[in-house]
This record gives structure tokens, sequence and C-alpha cells, in this order.
């Protein structure tokens, strides 16, 4: 396995989130992980950062799992960004970019020519030349986003895992954070890993889905193959009329309305 989950089982105290999930994660390819809230998407991805410890199962890279790397050493190839980050508000973009290059610095040194040319060419890849001397406070929320990404863009990594990289944005940013994250994808060569919640813009953005549904995996493949009538209805409770958006490539649904009960029972004549 080039990287991904085999066998994880988490749980928190007496509830089982996850049990012997094993997700493949193909080499190059944009892999978003979905399914209703409270399904275990996001800790799933933090056993990649080891903020959450999983009771069975491993992470693996290249066929190793990630306690056989040093940290620093591991840093190099895979980069993670939670939902949730914090820093000093007054720290500049690229001050914020730099630290990427932590994993690479040996102790006593700072940053050195070769350092400050893969800081440039990150803030020129991701957009923000002309904001890097902008400070975090200043920016708007798809410009923040973009410099945490650009972040872990200078870590230079193979894998790139961002967990929900769109929550909080309005749809222009949304867009913003995926179409970088696609050019990273195209342009770089990297694997991306993510937790995204709009179906739609996961349909659009990756060449891959996994549902996540009742502690295991539900389905995966091509989106095409995934969002479908059944994937909607047993895992989100929801009928849609699904279209095929040809400018994408890729499957576009619109909700009808929700079903009653639990995922699974027959529609009802509620309407939305």
């Amino acid at each position: 396995m080039y990287f991904g989950f085999e066998d994880i089982t988490i749980a928190f105290r007496s509830k089982t989130v996850l049990q012997h999930v094993t997700l493949d994660i193909p080499r190059g390819k944009i892999v978003t992980i979905i399914g209703q809230n409270g399904c275990g998407k996001s800790s799933l991805l933090k056993t990649v950062s080891k903020t959450v410890t999983p009771r069975a199962g491993r992470v693996l890279y290249e066929g190793l799992p990630l306690d056989a790397y040093a940290p620093k050493v591991l840093a190099r190839h895979i980069a993670y960004l939670a939902q949730v980050h914090t820093s000093p508000p007054d720290i500049d973009v690229r001050t914020l970019v730099s630290y990427g290059r932590y994993p690479y610095m040996k102790m006593g040194r700072g940053l050195n020519a070769e350092d400050g040319r893969i800081i440039d060419e990150t803030l020129r890849l991701t957009g923000l030349e002309h904001l890097q001397r902008r400070t975090l406070r200043t920016l708007s929320g798809g410009e923040r986003q973009r410099a945490w990404i650009a972040m872990t863009v200078c870590q230079q990594p193979e894998i790139l895992i961002l967990d929900e990289p769109t929550t909080y944005l309005d749809i222009s940013y949304q867009m913003e954070v995926l179409e970088l994250v696609r050019r990273l994808n195209r342009e770089m060569g990297m694997t991306i890993v993510m937790v995204l919640h709009d179906l739609n813009m996961a349909a659009r953005y990756s060449d891959y889905l996994y549902v996540i549904k009742d502690g295991g995996l539900y389905a995966g493949g091509a989106p095409g193959k995934v969002i479908t009538q059944e994937t909607l209805r047993e895992v989100f409770r929801i009928e849609a009329d699904i279209t095929h958006d040809a400018a994408h490539n890729c499957p576009y649904f619109i909700p009808m309305r929700i079903l009653n009960g639990t995922a699974g029972e027959s529609p009802t004549d509620t309407k939305m």
C-alpha cells in the first residue's frame, strides 16, 4: 500500500466511531472522504497527525506504519492541515509559510537561500505573493486558508491531508481553495486526501470518493459511481435529482426532499 488506513478501529470511551476501516489511497490522485456529521471522517484523518490514536489498525506509508519514520522525515513526505488552526494573528503570510521549512532545518541553522527560493515559489504557486507582508488578521477567510495551505505546501510533501478545508467559507472562497488544491495535484503531483461536506464540490474536485456510514466503508470509487440515488438515500437521507455536469465530467445533484426516519427507510410525501 502506497498510503492509506489499514483495519482502523476508533473508539471514544464506550462509543465505537469506526470499526475495521481500510482505505487504500492511490498515488497522485485527489481522494475525498464523505459521510454524515459525526461518522468519523475527521477522526480517521487525525490518526495521521496522531491527535487520535486508533484502538486497532495502522496508517501506512510506502508499506510501513508511520511510527517507522522519524517525525522530521515523515513531515517531508506527508503534510496534515487540521480543520482548526491557530497562530499569533500579528504574524505575516511569509512568516507563516516559512514554518513549512522546519522539517528541513538542522539544529542551530536558520533559513538558507534554498529555503527562501522555495518560500518564494510557494507564494507564487498559491497566489500569495502580493499578500506576503500582510498579517493574518487582515486577510479574508479564503486568503487565510490559502496561507495555511501554502505553509503545508512549503514542506514539499508527496501527500497533503486536509480536514474540511472549506469549512466556514462562502462559495467563492470554497472554489478558490479547491481550485488551488487541484493545481497542487495537477502541477506538483501531490496526492490529496480531504474531508468535505459539500457533496457536489467533492464530486467536482475529486478523482475518488470514499463514503463512511455506520462506522464502516459504505462505498468507494469514481464520483460517478458513488454519487447515486441509493447513496443519497441510504447515507444522507435525501431524494435528489442527479444530472451529469458535462463541463466538469462529474455528477451533480439537486436535493428534492428529506426522507423521514433513519437512512434507508422508505420516503414519505413530506416536501422540502
